[in-house]
């Protein structure tokens, strides 16, 4: 078997659909399998994967057990040599398994390997994650990308060949079976958000090499299979306190803790501002103050 293609779903059953058929559609002259892992979903998804999609193994959760567990489910029972990692809200193009299968095939350093995300409309996403610093806390990260895009690639930037990152997107990502079986499974203290980050960490730590592959062409319908609620937003800070309390020192800890409050305060003072100018009159305005107010109350509460 060439690559298994897990999928890993949570009430987006017509994505779902949507994603599958992509697969079908676009995947030739490459063995493969699909492992659709379902987090407990409430929407009809496991019904229509079993009346429309008979072929693909499914793992049934009674409860939502998250991204990386889920993941590590389908792993722990595929029979491919590459792990494609897909998320339900991703529509793959013509040849973009094929791009990336062929890159791995041909670079056996490769740990990991992603394609270029694309908006509906065509415009690129950006594919590719830096490893988060001190300086990237900082800074802004696009400040960063424009400064030093050697050592912060971006979608800004058109790539006429692979190149090596730190690492990619986990919407759409390739990963040797070898590797792996070396370095470990995702760290199933990420529930969601930096899973991929920490993973490859993990795989360059030990030797490996992470690229992003700009010929394969992934559409993603971005934040539509996670949903964009306070809950997103403090998963996403609980991940990435999680990857600073696992990979630096106490004291860069702490300092970390203390500048991501400091910025997200300031952001609360500066919509609060916005708003006392707009009479409140901004929509966009509004819902900034009421996602920085609750997770200043988060962390004030302890960050449960």
């Amino acid at each position: 078997m060439d690559i298994s293609i897990i999928i890993v779903n949570w009430n987006t059953k017509d994505l779902l659909r949507n994603c599958l058929n992509s697969i079908y559609q676009t995947v030739q002259n490459i063995s493969f399998e699909i492992i659709v892992v379902d987090n407990a979903s409430h929407d009809g998804s496991v019904a229509m994967l079993r009346e429309e999609f008979p072929q693909v193994t499914i793992i049934e959760n009674t409860t939502n057990l998250g991204f990386g567990a889920a993941n590590n489910q389908a792993i722990s029972i595929m029979k491919g040599r590459y792990a494609l990692l897909l998320n339900t809200d991703t529509i793959l193009t013509k040849d973009a398994v094929y791009e990336l299968f062929s890159f791995m095939e041909a670079h056996p350093d490769a740990a990991t390997a992603c394609g270029q995300l694309l908006n509906a409309d065509g415009s690129k996403q950006n594919s590719i994650a830096s490893f988060p610093t001190l300086w990237t806390l900082f800074l802004n990260t696009s400040l960063l990308e424009y400064l030093l895009p050697k050592s912060y690639p971006s979608k800004r930037y058109d790539y006429k060949w692979p190149i090596e990152v730190d690492s990619g997107i986990g919407a759409c990502l390739m990963v040797r079976k070898q590797a792996i079986d070396e370095v470990g499974m995702f760290d199933e203290r990420y529930f969601f958000f930096f899973e991929e980050t920490d993973w490859a960490l993990q795989m360059k730590t030990a030797g490996w090499k992470i690229y992003h592959v700009p010929s394969a062409r992934i559409y993603h319908l971005q934040g539509q299979s996670i949903g964009r609620d306070i809950r997103s937003r403090i998963e996403f800070y609980r991940s990435r306190y999680q990857f600073f309390r696992k990979w630096k020192g106490r004291s860069y800890y702490q300092l970390v803790s203390l500048v991501i409050f400091v910025r997200t305060t300031i952001n609360w003072l500066l919509t609060s501002f916005g708003n006392l100018v707009t009479l409140c009159t901004n929509k966009n305005l509004r819902n900034k103050w009421v996602v920085n107010s609750k997770l200043i109350l988060w962390h004030l509460n302890g960050r449960p």
